[in-house]
């Protein structure tokens, strides 16, 4: 398999995945400006829709969008436990945090990144994601991860999209049990090791 990423971007959610997983993946980092590899490849041709994450997998078929590709690469390694079962309560659960990430969360995020927002708009913005990042705040008083007392694919990905704080001036100083997830998630042996290998390819 093959993962094509941008360093920093929601493709760090599966590239922790897969070394959470121990998986052997191959790592293509993606230019999101030019649409380029690092092997000079044009990614549209690998990925029409022209953002990552995108996952070749060894059959040579495609598989994008982040909250999927972390649940097929789950699913390789089922006994690892980052995902429940097909069918029970708790894959459900998981698909429901994945889901609130991706929709209330990650895109919140999006108008931060674009320089012609302005800047009235980039408040509310900010507003809202401190309500939806409350409702995870609230959770964790309980919780050491989104799913209880396991790591899971959807902590991957809440700990790639609130790394964004920091480039997008949302304040994550008042969510006191977010902010020691973080500091938790970042300990991971697979978390360091997706941040060491994306700050290397910069």
């Amino acid at each position: 398999m093959k993962l094509y990423y941008s360093p920093g971007a929601c493709s760090l959610s599966p590239h922790i995945v897969a070394r959470e997983l121990g998986l052997d993946i191959a790592l293509e980092a993606v230019n999101l400006g030019t649409k380029v590899t690092s092997t000079d490849a044009d990614f549209r041709a690998v990925n029409p829709k022209g953002y990552v994450p995108a996952l070749v997998l060894d059959d040579g078929s495609l598989l994008t969008e982040g909250a999927v590709i972390v649940q097929y690469l789950a699913d390789q390694k089922p006994e690892a436990g980052l995902l429940a079962p097909a069918g029970t309560m708790e894959r459900y659960r998981t698909q429901e945090w994945l889901n609130f990430v991706g929709a209330e969360i990650h895109k919140g995020f999006s108008p931060l990144f674009r320089k012609d927002c302005p800047e009235e708009w980039k408040s509310a913005v900010r507003d809202t994601l401190a309500t939806r990042i409350g409702v995870v705040d609230a959770h964790l008083a309980t919780n050491d991860y989104l799913m209880g007392t396991k790591f899971t694919v959807a902590d991957a990905y809440l700990f790639t999209v609130l790394g964004w704080s920091k480039w997008t001036g949302v304040d994550l100083g008042g969510f006191k049990h977010v902010g020691a997830y973080l500091s938790r998630l970042a300990e991971r042996p697979g978390v360091q090791a997706a941040l060491a290998a994306e700050k290397a390819a910069k």
